[in-house]
């Protein structure tokens, strides 16, 4: 727990597990030296939590006798959805840079829960699969999500630290139009006053973020999502690949999805614009699709084709 208020946190539940605890004890506990242990008490009795201290040599603190939080209550359905969204986050990459966090409130619900029901819930997830893979996470900072959510709802701009894909570091202002979260990344779009353009920055490499004086107006016509995902298509490949594939653009558009690359109907079909590190996956994804297509450019993709189509015949041929 990297963050003071998850400590106070902690050091709350600490003391709720009843009796009394040293401040050494508890700052071997916490990770922190005893003055801070001090001070997060003093946190806690802030916030009207009836924390006692006993001074000497041996001093430390517990909770006032008798004092309970109000207890978590929930239903079945309410147990059931709340445990597999946090397996799912977890497994979507959606956590944050605390990783711990699902794992940690995953067992603090769990031992609110009936006995009964916390045994039902853990052969749910000990027996439970999933098609989706689970992604690699890339978090951000919890402070740097909080602080662009507030800014892009308050339509405030704000001043973010940031570090390019090259290292290359620098302060930005920006104007944040919406947060999108994709295939394990968070990023946040808007107006760059630095560029003066829309630009969309991955949330992993921005190491702060605070609001400044202004307001801004989002475009009416605006959407986070869509912009994010063309970006995302735009990013320089080795390879620049244009395929007129014979289907209609409405055929095309269920089934490619704007981050692969730009679709536009041309006579005969709908032209595929999009970049790849590997001609042989896009070889596999163009036999995939199922339809006709006419490779424009490159011609090294014709040959990755024909490779494909050597493989497949071959392996057509083989007796069992």
């Amino acid at each position: 727990m990297a963050r003071p208020t998850a400590r106070v946190l902690a050091l709350l539940e600490i003391l709720q597990a009843g009796g009394g605890f040293t401040v050494a004890d508890l700052a071997g506990r916490l990770g922190v030296d005893e003055r801070t242990v001090r001070r997060y008490a003093a946190h806690l009795a802030d916030l009207g939590i009836p924390v006692e201290a006993r001074r000497g040599r041996y001093g430390g603190y517990r909770l006032a006798p008798g004092y309970k939080l109000p207890p978590l209550m929930l239903t079945d359905e309410e147990a059931v959805a709340v445990m597999l969204g946090l397996v799912a986050a977890t497994r979507a990459g959606l956590v944050t840079a605390e990783g711990a966090a699902a794992e940690s409130a995953t067992g603090k619900i769990r031992r609110v829960l009936p006995a009964g029901l916390a045994r039902r819930i853990d052969s749910l997830l000990d027996t439970v699969d999933f098609t989706a893979p689970v992604r690699k996470p890339a978090p951000p900072g919890i402070e740097v999500l909080l602080v662009l959510a507030e800014a892009a709802r308050n339509q405030r701009p704000v001043s973010i630290a940031y570090t390019t894909w090259r290292g290359l570091s620098g302060e930005r202002q920006l104007d944040p139009y919406g947060l999108v979260f994709h295939a394990g990344r968070w990023y946040v779009t808007g107006h760059d006053h630095d560029r003066g353009a829309v630009r969309t920055f991955r949330l992993d490499r921005i190491g702060a973020a605070r609001p400044v004086q202004g307001s801004f107006d989002v475009p009416a016509d605006f959407d986070p999502t869509t912009q994010v995902l063309a970006g995302l298509a735009a990013v320089p490949y080795a390879h620049d690949i244009c395929v007129v594939l014979h289907t209609s653009l409405g055929q095309a558009q269920r089934r490619i999805p704007p981050s692969v690359g730009t679709l536009a109907e041309v006579p005969g079909g709908v032209r595929l614009t999009t970049r790849a590190e590997r001609l042989d996956g896009m070889a596999q994804m163009l036999a995939g699709l199922g339809w006709p297509f006419t490779i424009e450019r490159p011609d090294e993709l014709r040959d990755e084709v024909r490779a494909l189509a050597a493989r497949l015949l071959t392996d057509a041929r083989r007796s069992p």
